[in-house]
């Protein structure tokens, strides 16, 4: 009884700092969904309140799609992040089941070496990157984004997922192989189903990056027919004048798909990271 009752304290403050970050991690994506809907006087007058009869407006909306080509851009937003998410989660994960299942010379500096990736921001080779794309004649394209994304998130990919495995039982994959099945089988049918929420995971914190960056699509695809949502945006930002309600409302479409992608995930999301945890 008392240890239940020493511990009640501790429960309130953990339950408390953490309401008190979701509201804060929360409070910018509000102001930026209640700011789309309401005109462009009641955005600088009354930021914080809610849309009212007099100052609800839609007109962000409006211009979002009828000016540019935004569907175009969110379209391949969706196509970079999803066929890079595609890929990382590939590789990543059969090169984390080398890692972790095999024995060879090299393991563990191979291990260091694909962490280094993780503390080196790909940004520092922007210069060589773009020399690259311009040599190999991608730029302006979407694979050129898709194969940087890629790169950029199988260090984290290999790192997580590569502990996951080392916990899968020695004696399910043996008796795979007695049974005849051939390594491919056994990573796919014995070793990733029980893997998925590490691979959720990964997903949520690969696509997240993927969908909010402007550096590279910027640099790599800033051609009408490649743009993504992050820089179809700026396309109402202007240097004299910038159009907010337009900008709100490109932001609230971005942000639409990753609350999906959470929504959908959540469960094996919270069941990664607690099984990392208790690890």
């Amino acid at each position: 009884m008392s240890r239940a009752t020493n511990s009640l304290p501790r429960t309130v403050a953990a339950h408390a700092v953490l309401i008190a970050y979701t509201a804060i991690a929360l409070f910018p994506v509000l102001v930026i969904i209640i700011n789309s809907m309401k005109s462009r006087n009641a955005i600088f007058k009354t930021p914080l309140s809610l849309p009212g009869p007099q100052t609800f407006d839609l007109i962000g909306y409006a211009t979002v799609l009828s000016q540019g080509n935004f569907p175009l851009y969110f379209w391949n937003s969706i196509v970079v992040t999803v066929v890079s998410l595609f890929l990382v989660l590939l590789f990543g994960a059969m090169a984390a089941f080398a890692l972790s299942e095999y024995r060879f010379r090299g393991n563990s500096l191979m291990g260091l070496y694909l962490a280094l990736g993780i503390m080196i921001p790909i940004r520092l080779a922007t210069v060589a990157i773009l020399q690259l794309m311009v040599a190999s004649g991608l730029v302006n394209t979407l694979t050129a984004l898709v194969l940087v994304y890629t790169a950029q998130g199988l260090p984290l990919a290999i790192f997580i997922l590569s502990e996951f495995m080392k916990l899968v039982s020695d004696d399910l994959k043996n008796a795979g192989r007695i049974d005849g099945l051939s390594e491919y089988r056994i990573f796919f049918r014995l070793v990733l189903p029980l893997v998925r929420p590490s691979l959720a995971t990964v997903a949520v914190f690969t696509m997240i990056p993927i969908w909010n960056d402007l550096w590279f699509p910027l640099i790599l695809a800033p051609a009408e027919s490649t743009k993504t949502v992050t820089l179809g945006a700026q396309l109402f930002l202007g240097q004299y004048v910038t159009n907010w309600n337009a900008v709100l409302a490109a932001l609230s479409l971005a942000i639409l798909p990753v609350m999906i992608l959470y929504f959908i995930f959540s469960r094996q999301l919270i069941r990664g990271i607690t099984a990392g945890a208790v690890k």
